[in-house]
């Protein structure tokens, strides 16, 4: 386009864009019945991928709009961009490929942070009581012991801010300054990712991961076909395939075609949904209709594929990843909303104190002090009784300012930073295959691990591997992987081996596999442990041979073989990869195909079958087919599909052997094994053409063409013959099963989240333990429409609670009465053990406000909830749901970047590390790299910083109550006149040096029993649910205890030294030696309730302790030494008090005599407490308390068979298959045969 044309096309897009709504009226259209059709198909198929019924479309829609950019979300609505061309896309303010995930900047990090943390209300309050200090009329205090203890709070959080931001800026570098390259004026030049721009067109190579959503051009691939792994998005490692648009794929590599590339498009604005995209390509003159296949997404790695171009649609935060990401927000736990109720009450009763005293000193002035004027003169600007005691409240507001102590929250972060670090230094949380440590990537929840009561989980990645082996199999009624008194081993779904007495033995390098050096072509990562079935297939067995005939098959793989012998299977799932690796292994090699013939290598002989059809995979079928002419001229179908299906079309001959074949069938399920059921059947060839006939009839057709294609396909898949059965392992994460059992015990509830298809997570749940076969019932919610589905999930609450539909259930009553106040569903107990399957479309109307409720009090009422077809925005719609009606604690747990609108939205968020993708680690709070690491994050770390952090906000309200009260009873002795019973400096350094580590030595290194107990036992978890060591009820014994203790460490002092002497006359009652006892006292009380507190002492605690009762008495000669008090005497006043009142007997009688009174009520409690009001955990720790042995490790759970209702366990991962793409023949042109022409290639 030369420089006029140019001009005259920026000047038609600025008329084009102040238009839109006008001009491209047809465009919308348009759109709306491309994304319509796609959603009526998907409908059709009961995928329920689309959470948009009805009202709930614009919903999602304006949800998804929230992600946008402010300044662009009101006016894109469509986005319309040029190839090669930044001049004029940089018009409509596209952002860069920049992306962020920090929170601060170098410039508004001090004013934000600031900002933030004076959101506390204690750090408010001090920051206004500075100020009062700074007034002299009514300051009773220095100022300095307000503003260092600010300071420091304020600096320790915004360095812990800064530091953790820091590695997010980190982060976002390492991703912004990786290379792409890119297409510039007919060559190529090499670019940082965050420079790339809307229009661009990039290189990408094999293995390379895609660095902006981009619409596929060309690629080294047959027809612009290129593969890709999705992992960084939904955990899934199977392969996808894109396909250019032909227009664009001749384009192949050539950089002057590539850089002249001046098409315009016009697609739909930026938004979150993974599996949707529609828009409109038009090139010379010519329009093209875009949609998801044609998409690269970023995060996406090239497969597969030499290399590929894409044409840049959306950048940085635009793209549909950082779209999912959602907006970051700041996690608060419950203590810390606890912690801001408590200080408004501490406000009131400190308001309420200040207000008796300032009447106490008014009426004290009025009747007194007006009439020793001369003794007591009144200030200037006093002019009355009622002025004083207005002066007198805020000084007493000043003074008792302590009850809200300013270093409790900078004690709660040290806290938590320490109790991080112990996370991330645990070396039974490293995976050292990967390398991968854990980690808290935020140190604010720690406490918030030791309270969950439901855990969200992804499957794929999360739970399982999405890693397939052919584990066992049944051919001709023969069970294969059984133990044989020739052969000690066999192999176990679990991976392990049992020998022939039942007795589990670990696989190792050391345990015997089977030897397949017989064939040159098998796979070296495949093991198999039993010979019989070697045997088997080196004697020529025909239904062994002809059931691994069928597996080498009945499939849709794609073979690569770029060096000889070296075969790399490209599969769409991972169960088809498992069942032809097994097939190849056991000697029927799949070694290539084209669009008619697929060439097997059987026992070494290579074999060229003529493929004559392919019946597809789908979701209602359940079960795929292909028919092939053999060498000997014979027409055979091979059929493999679930065995509900395969059943039913079985040759009545083959009754005996089904009626085997299905308990062998029953014992996968019963390991959680993934079965598929194998069949042929023979054709006549006059049959088959007849067929054939009516196949291109049905394919031709343009009305009901999927209709009259099953129709075809049900006439030939009938009479089938039996050849057995398939059971592979979808191999879960290590230890998942006994994970899941253990939270199950603490009472967690565990609901899997997940984009799958319905049998899969179902059988998934089996193998997890999350579902069992003794359960009372499984309820499943498929309904169209919301009236079914509220029915569903009616019956379902009539089986499990019948009195919960009635009007006289208090629910049904607060929603009667009350139905737009905030509420929250209270915990129902079910008659038994249940489990809810729910798919995404059903999902999408019980998310509607009327069917919420319904949904939440029937799951919660399940032991296991299983959500299948779900889409992102539903994940974090589900967790929301439970946030708001449940006062519970949600953790949510995932691998991609699928899950990480989910992983915000819980409380606390959980990342999986390691290949499946970075996305949900990125955005996670802890992260780790396997699952069964969460049951030590949660009953070992998360209860030890709950109790912890209980232990430590119950000391340190009481220390500061039993502190600050003192001078409310002192102010009855001191004509309510605002003085302070302790001397400045103590009052300073009490919460800051004093008593800050013994309370930190206690909150650091205390357990109340060790890890292993803690994971012998599991329902030690349970107080923490139910927040049991710190609420309101903890909090006001905290209270009476302080008020208590204060009463006996005025009142015991006073009395005792009142009118008292040394042995040499002199007498003891004068007030700085009453307040060097007082807080003597003070100290030795608190220091011996903290050491009753502490149940694990280490040599740290004991310095801690100890060693600060000690420092307190160092400190206190220094600070009232000669010297210090006649250089400074206006700082330091108590001139030799230490030295004449520590050698008096009275003091060590009055520290005595308060100590005992003091603690001997709490020991008194703690004693009779279990006796007369005993919990299960006290019950617990008795049974820990009488073991003299250390405990055994939990025991391993097996599944015993027992008569049930038999379930089927079939599963399988792709929707549907690679059939019509291979039978097209657009995976093959010429120089594929020049690439693969070895001799035995046909």
């Amino acid at each position: 386009m030369n420089v006029e044309g140019l001009k005259e096309f920026q000047t038609q897009t600025k008329v084009y864009l102040e238009k839109i709504p006008w001009n491209y009226s047809w465009y919308y259209s348009a759109m709306s019945l491309i994304e319509s059709q796609s959603e009526d198909r998907q409908s059709e198929e009961n995928m329920g991928e689309e959470n948009t019924v009805g009202n709930s479309k614009f919903k999602a829609k304006e949800r998804c709009g929230n992600n946008q950019h402010p300044n662009r979300q009101r006016r894109e609505q469509v986005r319309y961009l040029q190839a090669n061309s930044r001049e004029l896309n940089s018009t409509f303010g596209y952002p860069n490929n920049t992306i962020k995930t920090s929170r601060y900047s170098v410039f508004n990090f001090l004013p934000l942070n600031l900002f933030e943390q004076f959101q506390r209300l204690a750090n408010a309050y001090f920051l206004i009581l500075l100020f009062l200090q700074l007034i002299p009329q009514i300051s009773s205090l220095a100022w300095y012991t307000t503003v260092i203890p600010l300071m420091v709070v304020l600096s320790i959080t915004a360095v812990k801010d800064a530091i953790d931001d820091m590695k997010r800026h980190q982060n976002d570098n390492q991703v912004n300054n990786r290379y792409v390259l890119v297409v510039m004026n007919g060559r190529i030049k090499e670019d940082k990712w965050m420079n790339i721009q809307v229009g661009d067109i990039i290189k990408l190579k094999n293995n390379q991961s895609v660095t902006a959503d981009m619409l596929l051009l060309s690629s080294s691939e047959p027809c612009g076909l290129t593969y890709i792994e999705t992992a960084e998005l939904d955990g899934e490692t199977n392969l996808k395939v894109k396909q250019a648009i032909s227009v664009t794929s001749d384009l192949e590599d050539n950089l002057g075609l590539l850089s002249a590339f001046d098409g315009k498009v016009r697609c739909e604005s930026p938004n979150n949904k993974l599996d949707k995209f529609t828009g409109i390509l038009n090139y010379k003159g010519k329009n093209y209709i875009l949609d998801h296949d044609k998409l690269l997404l970023r995060g996406c790695i090239i497969r597969n594929t030499d290399w590929c171009y894409g044409l840049v649609i959306y950048t940085g935060p635009d793209t549909k990843l950082m779209q999912n990401c959602g907006k970051s927000t700041f996690k608060r736990t419950h203590m810390d909303h606890l912690l801001n109720v408590l200080v408004l009450w501490i406000f009131l009763f400190l308001g309420s104190m200040c207000f008796i005293l300032a009447i106490g000193h008014g009426i004290w002035e009025n009747k007194k002090g007006y009439y020793f004027q001369d003794f007591l003169p009144w200030k200037e600007y006093v002019s009355s009784s009622v002025v004083s005691a207005v002066l007198i409240f805020w000084s007493y507001f000043i003074i008792l300012n302590t009850m809200v102590p300013i270093s409790l929250y900078v004690s709660v972060e040290i806290i938590r930073l320490g109790n991080s670090y112990y996370i991330n230094w645990d070396r039974k949380m490293f995976c050292a295959p990967k390398n991968t440590p854990a980690q808290a990537r935020t140190t604010t929840l720690n406490e918030e691990l030791g309270q969950v009561k439901y855990v969200f989980s992804d499957k794929t990645g999360t739970l399982t591997q999405n890693i397939m082996i052919f584990n066992k199999c049944s051919i001709n009624g023969i069970f294969y992987v059984k133990p044989l008194p020739s052969l000690c081993s066999v192999s176990l779904p679990t991976g392990g081996v049992y020998d022939k007495h039942g007795q589990r033995v670990e696989v190792s390098e050391e345990t015997e596999k089977v030897d397949f050096s017989y064939n040159k072509l098998a796979d070296p990562k495949f093991s198999f442990y039993d010979k019989t079935l070697v045997e088997a297939v080196k004697k020529g067995d025909r239904w062994v041979h002809l059931f691994f005939l069928s597996l080498s098959l009945c499939h849709t793989v794609m073979s690569e073989e770029k060096v000889e012998g070296k075969l790399m299977y490209q599969a769409q799932s991972p169960d088809e990869g498992a069942l032809v690796t097994a097939a190849r292994n056991f000697g029927f090699v799949f070694r290539s195909r084209t669009s008619e013939t697929i060439v097997v290598v059987e026992m070494g002989e290579t074999k060229v079958y003529q493929l004559l059809a392919i019946l597809d995979f789908n979701n209602v079928r359940k079960r795929m087919s292909v028919i092939v002419r053999t060498p000997e001229d014979r027409v055979m179908l091979f059929c493999k599909g679930a065995d509900t299906i395969l059943c039913r079309r079985l040759h009545p001959s083959c009754r005996s052997l089904r009626d085997v074949t299905m308990e062998h069938l029953d014992d996968f399920a019963v390991e959680g094994l993934r079965t598929l059921m194998v069949a042929y059947r023979e054709l006549d060839n006059a049959f088959y053409q007849a067929w054939s006939k009516k196949h291109s009839e049905a394919c031709l057709s343009l009305e009901n063409r999927e209709d009259k294609m099953s129709d075809v396909y049900e006439e030939i898949e009938k009479d089938l013959m039996l050849l057995g059965a398939t059971a592979i392992e979808d191999k879960l994460q290590d230890g998942v099963p006994e994970t899941i059992t253990t939270l199950n015990k603490a009472k967690i509830k565990m609901w899997v989240l997940t984009g799958d298809k319905q049998e899969t997570a179902v059988n998934i749940a089996y193998a997890c333990n999350i579902f069992e076969d003794e359960m009372d019932g499984m309820f499943i919610v498929e309904g169209k429409n919301d009236e079914t589905v509220r029915q569903e999930l009616r019956s379902a609450r009539v089986k499990m609670k019948p009195e919960s539909l009635l009007e006289s259930d208090p629910v049904n009553t607060y929603l009667t009465t009350k139905p737009h106040m905030p509420f929250r569903v209270p915990e129902e107990v079910p008659n038994g053990n249940y489990g809810l399957i729910i798919n995404g479309y059903s999902l999408a109307y019980a998310l509607e406000g009327n069917l919420e409720l319904e949904l939440l009090r029937t799951a919660c009422m399940c032991k296991g909830v299983i959500c299948c077809r779900m889409t992102p925005l539903q994940k974090a719609q589900v967790v929301e749901l439970v946030k708001r009606y449940k006062k519970v604690v949600t953790l949510a747990i995932g691998d991609g970047a699928n899950d990480v609108s989910m992983i915000k939205a819980a409380h606390i968020g959980v990342g999986i590390s390691g290949q499946e993708g970075m996305q949900a680690m990125l955005n996670s709070d802890y992260a780790f790299s396997q699952f069964h690491y969460l049951q030590r994050l949660l009953l070992v770390h998360g209860r030890w910083s709950y109790n912890r952090m209980c232990k430590f906000l119950s000391y340190f309200f009481y220390k500061n109550f039993a502190f600050t009260l003192v001078h409310f009873w002192y102010a009855f002795f001191s004509g309510f006149s605002a003085q302070t019973v302790y001397d400045t400096w103590f009052i300073t350094f009490y919460n800051l040096v004093y008593t800050s580590l013994p309370v930190l030595g206690l909150s650091l290194f205390d357990q109340d029993v060790n890890e292993t107990w803690s994971l012998r036992f599991p329902e030690l978890y349970d107080p923490g649910q139910h927040n049991l060591y710190f609420n309101k009820k903890e909090f006001v014994k905290c209270l009476v205890r302080g008020i208590y203790s204060s009463f006996v460490l005025f009142f015991i002092p006073m009395r005792t030294i009142h009118n008292s002497v040394r042995s040499d006359g002199k007498e003891i009652s004068d007030y700085q030696s009453f307040s060097l006892i007082v807080q003597t006292a003070l100290l030795c009380v608190v220091t011996t309730q903290i050491a009753l507190d502490t149940t694990y002492w280490t040599v740290i605690s004991h310095i801690f302790t100890w060693g600060s009762l000690g420092f307190y008495f160092c400190i206190l000669i220094f600070l009232y030494s000669d010297g210090l008090c006649l250089t400074f005497p206006n700082v330091f006043q108590f001139l030799g008090v230490a030295r004449n009142t520590l050698n008096l007997p009275q003091m060590w009688l009055i520290i005595i005599l308060s100590v005992v009174l003091c603690i001997l009520p709490v020991i008194g409690y703690q004693f009779l407490k279990p006796l007369f009001w005993p919990v299960n955990v006290d019950k617990i720790m008795d049974r820990i308390h009488l073991c003299t042995r250390p405990p055994l490790p939990p025991p391993t759970r097996t599944k015993l068979k027992h008569a049930s209702a038999r379930r089927s366990a079939y599963a399988f991962s792709h929707k549907q298959g690679f059939g019509a793409l291979i039978t097209s023949g657009k995976t093959m042109k010429d120089r594929v045969f020049k690439k693969n022409s070895f001799p035995f290639k046909k």
